[in-house]
Order: structure tokens, then sequence, then C-alpha cells
């Protein structure tokens, strides 16, 4: 407003009029200093020009003088300083067009010489350049005739274009209200006792005062202007408490912008603290929340391209298990903490210092569009902060299997088809949630019209997904089954390989499963307990005995394992899919409870016939693969699991165990860091990786609660829509 009045009330002076008359360029000094005060003193470009705004200020400058009547006129001198100016206007606009233009260019040449036109645009074609000289040229083009006017011109020139007043008197005012006020007055925290690159200042301390975590900051060292910095922890004494402090361009590299004018006069090698009631502290205080709320310590040595080491140093509440982040290379990088160790460092002669080391592992970076983490190939700077991840934003995801711990990053299984065929294992103790994470699976892969045979010695699956099972039904048909190979268990034949009643149930548990598989059936579980199967079985060829003064001719019979009636089902679906032909996608899953009592390893058989059914119920898990069948297997003792199929398993979920010979196995597929977690990992957690994760590295996560799964996921896959997808599937 008071420049409004300068310009209005310079022209009612000098012409006796509110607006200077519009004939003979009379005007141009008049609208060339309008236009300085609307397009760059205060509104648009105060601070600094782009080249787009000089263009603007170029072509205002040009047009306001394209309107002179007296260019036919003036002598040669007049001429050119017109031509001058028109000259100059065209130089601005070539080199802000030029850096417009180049700026995207892939090539180096044209990339420096973009960046040097914008240099040259930003200095020559500022407002205070362009209208600064407008006015002066216009005042003696068309006003050299009146000193009085010229006078003026020149006067609004310098106080409203060049000069800016109101800045300075603005600014000194402020700087004696502080000084008198008692506002600002920083206190003297210290001298800089030692640089730790990058980022980190130790500052010995003028007083023994504790200075709190996350106080604001001033610092200077020769070469530098002073910057703001926060205080962090105590790290030891040689003279004095020696106060560790963190530059806030480490939480955000942009931060270029920060008004610290104030603090220039500091002398170098000396901190002072912020008060926080200036406009400094207020333009940190992002910063600040970050540092007080989310930092948990700093990169530390040692830290590799996937494993990140960091010393603590705030009493946030970590765990194991929990997200941190660092800034990589521009990009936020989230670690899962997997362990921490005490250490202690001598700080000065015979001072030490305990610290608290924490090791995390690398997850990646999120990609929110895939809801899932994305590799990272480089490792943190020394020194850079490490921060809680944010994890706020983060909603939950009913397609995921669970989400990390302290947050809810969700993890997924990545396909449903490479759970199966490539098959799966659920190892752990007795009550950690194995049979819960493996029904969950289930009603995943049905969900994707995929079949499910269960061998549950637990009979705990009938009752947990009785909405997906017709047990009556089940109840009967098994019971036929029974009744028929009860009829045949004392049957004696020349081939023992025919005696017994296993190859009556072998038949029946066959064209079962045929049934079962057949397309036409929208039937989606089949659950067996092996145990109940009971059948007989001939070993030897039958030899003649007396009995009662009569020869009689017949051998003995012993009863079916489960373990061997786990072969006959595997066996069985095997024959069964390899006639439908090869898949790439699944088709039947085969779910082993209590795994070490349906497929022991050799030397933990309770028979030695079921080392043969162990061995060919592998080989038939070998082959299934190819034509969209594989097994989910779940055990509790992962020493006593054959490792022919466990070394099949493409996915892990591992829970917690003591087994020391299981972890050792293990540590092969998840890595020894995340090994020595399973003997501490809390109930429903567990180690995922493999081909089905939404992961490319080993992680450890929070496993779904039952009862909130059983709502959001079966309200989006209701019970009929398994059955639809699985009768258009098929046919």
């Amino acid at each position: 407003m008071l420049y409004l009045a300068l310009l209005f009330g310079i022209s009612k002076y000098a012409f006796g009029e509110w607006f200077p008359p519009a004939s003979g360029g009379k005007a141009v000094w008049f609208y060339t200093g309008l236009a300085s005060l609307l397009l760059g003193n205060h509104l648009v470009t105060p601070y600094f020009s782009k080249p787009v705004d000089a263009i603007s200020y170029a072509v205002a400058a040009a047009a306001a003088l394209l309107g002179a009547e007296e260019l036919a006129k003036w002598g040669q001198t007049e001429t050119s300083v017109y031509y001058f100016v028109m000259v100059y206007c065209l130089f601005v606009l070539s080199v802000s067009f030029t850096a417009i233009f180049a700026r995207n260019s892939e090539h180096n040449w044209a990339t420096k010489i973009s960046q040097t036109a914008a240099i040259l645009a930003s200095t020559f074609g500022n407002h205070r350049a362009v209208f600064g000289i407008t006015m002066l040229v216009a005042a003696y083009l068309f006003h050299r005739d009146s000193v009085s006017q010229t006078y003026l011109i020149c006067l609004v020139c310098v106080i409203g274009v060049v000069a800016r007043p109101d800045e300075l008197l603005s600014g000194l005012l402020r700087h004696l209200r502080k000084i008198w006020s008692g506002a600002f007055a920083p206190r003297s925290l210290g001298v800089v006792a030692a640089i730790q690159n990058p980022n980190i200042y130790l500052i010995r301390q003028a007083e023994n005062k504790p200075t709190p975590f996350g106080t604001a900051v001033a610092i200077k060292v020769p070469g530098r202007q002073a910057f703001p910095a926060i205080a962090l922890d105590l790290v030891g004494r040689d003279e004095a408490n020696l106060l560790r402090c963190i530059e806030v361009r480490a939480f955000d590299s942009t931060r270029t912008d920060l008004d610290v004018s104030d603090y220039q006069a500091m002398r170098e090698d000396t901190a002072v603290l912020i008060p926080p009631e200036s406009s400094l502290a207020s333009s940190l205080m992002s910063a600040l929340v970050i540092c007080t709320d989310r930092l948990v310590g700093l990169v530390a040595p040692d830290t590799s391209n996937e494993r990140l080491y960091f010393e603590v140093v705030t009493t946030q509440e970590l765990e194991q298990g929990l997200l941190v982040q660092v800034n990589v290379q521009g990009r936020i990088v989230i670690y899962q903490i997997l362990d921490g160790l005490t250490k202690e460092e001598i700080v000065h002669q015979k001072n030490t210092l305990g610290i608290v080391r924490v090791q995390a592992k690398k997850i990646g970076i999120w990609n929110a569009n895939a809801a899932k983490f994305t590799p990272s190939k480089w490792l943190p700077f020394l020194n850079e902060p490490v921060l809680l991840a944010d994890q706020s934003n983060q909603a939950s995801d009913e397609n995921a299997i669970g989400h990390f711990p302290g947050g809810a990053y969700p993890v997924q299984v990545a396909n449903i088809n490479h759970l199966v065929t490539h098959n799966t294992a659920i190892l752990g103790i007795l009550g950690v949630g194995k049979s819960m994470l493996a029904i969950e699976l289930v009603e995943r892969m049905m969900a994707q019209g995929i079949k499910v045979i269960c061998l549950d010695l637990t009979d705990q699956y009938a009752n947990e997904l009785a909405s997906y099972y017709d047990k009556a039904a089940e109840s009967a048909k098994l019971s036929a089954i029974l009744a028929k190979v009860d009829a045949a268990s004392s049957s004696v034949e020349d081939n023992p390989e025919q005696g017994g009643s296993i190859p009556v149930l072998e038949q029946e548990l066959c064209a079962d499963l045929k049934n079962f598989a057949q397309p036409g059936n929208t039937s989606l579980l089949k659950i067996y307990n092996p145990a109940r199967l009971t059948a007989t079985k001939q070993t030897v060829e039958p030899k003649s005995y007396q009995q009662g003064g009569q020869w009689r001719r017949g051998a003995l019979l012993w009863s079916v394992t489960p373990v061997e009636v786990t072969r006959i089902v595997t066996q069985a679906v095997l024959s069964i899919v390899q006639e439908m032909g090869m898949s790439d996608s699944a088709r039947i899953c085969l779910v082993y409870e209590e795994a070490h009592s349906l497929v022991p390893e050799w030397n933990s058989v309770a028979f030695d016939g079921d080392k043969t059914a162990t061995a060919g119920t592998a080989r038939a898990i070998l082959q299934g693969r190819k034509y969209g069948m594989g097994c989910l297997l779940i055990t509790q003792r992962t020493a006593n699991v054959t490792k022919t199929i466990l070394n099949q398993c493409n996915t892990i979920f591992t829970m917690r165990t003591f087994d020391d010979t299981g972890k050792e196995f293990l540590s092969n597929y998840v890595g020894r860091d995340y090994a020595d977690t399973l003997s501490s990992l809390p109930e429903r957690h567990a180690v995922f990786f493999g081909r089905a994760s939404s992961c490319e590295n080993p992680v450890l996560i929070q496993l779904n609660d039952r009862d909130t799964f059983r709502q959001t996921f079966r309200a989006k896959f209701p019970r009929q829509l398994p059955r639809l997808r699985s009768h258009r599937r098929w046919t």
C-alpha cells in the first residue's frame, strides 16, 4: 500500500494527475514501477527469479517501451539507449528460454548450457535489474527535459525497485526489539570439541547443566556459516561434559532456507542454545518433533548392504521385530530389528562410554502401489539418523497373511499357486499358532478354487472349517469305505501284496478322491484321519499249518500305519492329477498335519515299513508340482520330518522353536540372524520366507488374529464363491 501510494503521489505531484499522460511515453516509468510491485518485489518472486519469471519481466519491460512514439525524432544517443534496453530484454528472453528447453536433455553438455543460462537469467533477468534499467531509461528518454520529473522518477526507482527500505527498517526494528525485550538472548552452550563426519558435533559444555534431548542448538565452525543442530546425549567427558549434537540437515537435506542470520556473528568453534520462542526454533519444529518422537539411533560402523548396525541414543522402547527406517540416497529404506548388544568405548584417557548397539536386517523400500517391499541396493552413510518406521498411513489388508510387529505394513502371500505347487512348511513348537495359520492358508487356497485334502490326526480341521465341510456326508462315505475294508481284513492271498484289506483301502480311497477331484464336484475340502483308516496288510507268503488235526494255509496280517495311509492318499492324488495333464496353476494341496507322524525321517520311524511308505510319499510330492499338486507340511519336530520333502518346501513359516537341530537346518533357509531369534519369538509370530512371500528377504511378522481374519476374509470370500470359482476353473 505504501509503494502504491508513492507511485500515485509522485504522478500527481509531477504531472498534476493521478495517472500520468499515456501519450509520448510519459507513463512508461509508472507502469514499469507498477509491474515491479505486482510481479516482482512483493507478490510473485520477492527472493528468487526463475527463468519463466525473467521472461515475464522482459516481456513487460519491452512492451512498455514499444509504445514510444518519439523514436523517429530521437537523435543517435537516444536511439542507442532505446535499442540497448530492447537488446537487453531480448538477451534475457534468450537465456531464459534456453534454460527451460535444455534442462531435461539427456546430454551432459546441454545440461551444463541449461544451468549456465539459468544463472544468467536469474542474475540479469530479476525484477530489480529489468525494471530498474527500464525506469532509468524511461526517465532519460521521456523526461530529460524536466529536471524535477527526472529526479522524482529516479527516486521512485531507487526506493520502490532497488533499495526496498521497508525490509531494512523492519529487520532493524525486529532485531532491536529482540535485544531490548530479552526475547533474543541465546545462551552460550560451549565450544566444539570434535567433529564426527558426517553431521555429528561434540560440544564441550561451559556449564555442567543437563541439556535435554531435542534441544535446538546453533553451531559455527571454520569455513561454514552458522547452522542449526539438535542435542542428543552425553557421550563422556574430557575437561567437561561432551554433548553430542546432530545437524538438522541430517533429517532433511533440502533444508537450505533456514534464517540463521541472527547467529552469524558467533565466534568460530562455538555453540549456543536457540531460544524456543525464536523464529528459527519455529522453523525447526518439524525436525525437532521427528527427533524427539521417532529418532532411536545413529548408523554405526560395520554396517553393510544387508545388515544395519546403529547406536541407540534415546530411551525409546525397542523390541525384536520392530521396524526402523534410514535415508539411503534420498529414499526411505526399512530395516527390521533382530538383536542388540551392549558395548563399552573409551572416550578420553580412562573415561569409558557404555552404549547399546542394535543389529537390524534390511527389508527394502515400501512400494505403496504394489503393497510390498522392493529391494534397495546400497547402504546408508555413517551417523545417518535411524528413525522408527512411519507406519501411520498403512491400512489393514485382507489379503495379508500378517504384518510387521508394531505397525501395519502388510505381508502377503504373493502367489497362492506357488504356495501349493512349490510346497510350504509351517514349523514350531506346540501352542504357538501353527494350525491356525495352516487353516487360514487352507481358506485362502479354497477361495482361489484349489481343492484341499487334509490328513489330520487331531480332528481340528473338521471343526475349524465346518462351514466348508459337510461332516455328515463325509462321515457316511468314510463309514461305507471302512465297512468294505473290514470285510476284507482277514483275506490271505498267495501274492502278499494282494493280501489283507489294504488293496481294498487303496481302491476305495482312490475312487473317493477321484470323485472329489471331478470337475462337477463343487466340494473343495476333503479330510481324512489316517489313524482311523484301519486296514490290514500281508507281508509274507502264506504257509501251511495244522490246527485241530486239520491242515490250514494262512499268513500273519499287520495293521496299516498312518504313514502308510499317507502314502496311499498321496500316490492316489498323484495318479489323478497325472490323468488331468500338466498344469502351471495349483489344483490340489495335501495338508500333512503333525507331519512328523505322517512323513517321518528314516531314523524316527516306528516300523520298517514306514521307511518305504515315507519314500513313496516323498517321490509323489517330488513329481506333483508339474501337475498342479503340492503339500502344506505342519510339524513341531523339524528334526523328525523327512528332509526329502522338507528340502522341497520353497516357502517356510518358522515359529518359536528350541530344537538346535531344527534351528541349524532353518538357518540355511532364513539365515543365521533370523534362526538365532527363533527361541524367543512370541506366540503368533513367525519368520516368513520363500517364493510365495511378497517380500524378497526373510521377515519376522505378526500373524493375523484368527477372529479378525474370519470377519474380513469371509466377508470378501463367502462360502458360495469358492464353489462357483472351482466349477468354472475345472470346466
